[in-house]
């Protein structure tokens, strides 16, 4: 689930888009790039159950 989470997140989230295309043209393998996007979801995920707040795009800049 987390993989398709982060293929659409890559696609159509302004902000991991950003990161996701910022790791590829630094070079980096697709599949580690779209590894990172899982790790900066379950991240700010994470966040958002600590402080009980509601998902925020602005949310994912921070973490």
């Amino acid at each position: 689930m987390l993989y398709m989470a982060a293929l659409a997140a890559a696609r159509f989230n302004p902000v991991i888009r950003t990161f996701y295309q910022r790791l590829l043209a630094a070079g980096k393998p697709k599949k580690l790039a779209l590894t990172a996007c899982m790790r900066k979801l379950v991240l700010s995920l994470n966040f958002m159950v600590k402080n009980n707040q509601p998902w925020n795009q602005f949310v994912t800049q921070v973490s």
